[in-house]
Parts: C-alpha cells; structure tokens; sequence
C-alpha cells in the first residue's frame, strides 16, 4: 500500500509481486531461525570456513541496507526530476543476468566485499531482527516508489561503474535474500550441526 494525502492505495500489480516476495522471505527467515538456540545459530560448517545460520540473516540485513542506499537516492532524483511511473518495468538484460548468477543453488562463489562481511557470532535475535528491519525498508522503498519511473537508474555499491534500474534492486535483493537462507538451511542440513 501507499500513502498519499492519507488514504491508502493498492500497489500496482507488479509491484505488489515484489512486495510479496519480500514478505515471503520474512516467513522463510522466520521459520529458518525458529527454535534454534544460540549454539546451533552460531555453529558453523566447513570446520569453521563457512557462514552460521546468524551470519547468514546478519549479512542480508547489511547488505540489503548498503543497496537501498543508493536505490533511494535514485528515487529521490526521480521524484525531483518528475519522472513518473508509466507502467511496468523489466530489469533488463545485464540486471537479469545478474539476478539469475544470485539465485540458489549456487552456481559459483564470488568473494564477499568486505563492507557487507557478517559479525563474527551475532546473536540470532539481533541478526534476525537487523533482516526483517531491512525486509522493512525495502518494502518501504518500494512503496514510496511505486509511483515513481522504475527505470531510473543507481549504481550498484559493490561494483562501481555497473548501473541497474531501480526496479531490478529489488529483484537483486530478494535474489541475494534466496542465496543466503538456501546457505542458511543448508548449515541445518551440514554433518555435524549440533543438536541433531
């Protein structure tokens, strides 16, 4: 929903898709973290080498908030320059792409950038609580731009120079959120996980 002079609007079509999908990710992290307890949501894999299930929820949180930075600063230009929605908007090929090298199973390992690197042991109520802030505000985003021309672009944080529409961040955060809980249940699922 959007706001505008106080009366509530439905998303269009599209976007609502987005925001579902968001939300879908908040139940998915949710029952992830459910029941766990503090040694079983720091444990982790690979001798140590891999992510904790924590980990996982704390570099989502930091990473979907280093990408609605400069999202938001392209919504707001697009507001300044009145540039509003006309309709539907396609990520665009390089941006598909993109999405398609996020998604689960993991095709390929690219390494982490260092500013979106997970603490070393957050707890699981911190780590979860800092996702589904972010899952917030990227929603929040979404509404606050759903009138907006999506088309607009920003630059991508970790790869300077890479410039994707607006619309595409948003499909590249819920492909990032799909990568890092499908590593998360895989830390459940890895020999040697307590309490199993």
């Amino acid at each position: 929903m959007t706001e505008n002079d106080g009366v509530k609007e439905a998303l269009p079509p599209d976007l609502q898709a987005l925001a579902d999908e968001l939300s879908a990710l908040d139940a998915d992290a949710r029952a992830l973290a459910g029941g766990l307890d503090e040694t079983q949501a720091s444990w982790r894999p690979d001798g140590g080498r891999g992510w904790s299930v924590a980990q996982c929820l704390d570099h989502l949180a930091v990473a979907t908030r280093a990408y609605l930075e400069p999202i938001e600063a392209a919504l707001r230009s697009a507001r300044e320059r009145g540039r509003w929605r006309r309709g539907p908007v396609a990520p665009g090929v390089c941006a598909t792409l993109f999405i398609w090298s996020l998604e689960s199973p993991v095709r390929w390992r690219v390494p982490n950038p260092r500013s979106i690197t997970p603490a070393p042991a957050p707890p699981l109520a911190e780590a979860l609580s800092g996702f589904l802030r972010s899952q917030e505000a990227a929603r929040g985003a979404l509404r606050s731009g759903a009138g907006l021309d999506l088309s607009v672009r920003f630059v991508n944080p970790f790869v300077p120079g890479l410039r994707f529409r607006v619309r595409a961040g948003f499909s590249i955060i819920s492909a990032h959120d799909r990568r890092h809980l499908w590593q998360a249940r895989r830390v459940l699922a890895a020999d040697g996980f307590p309490g199993r």
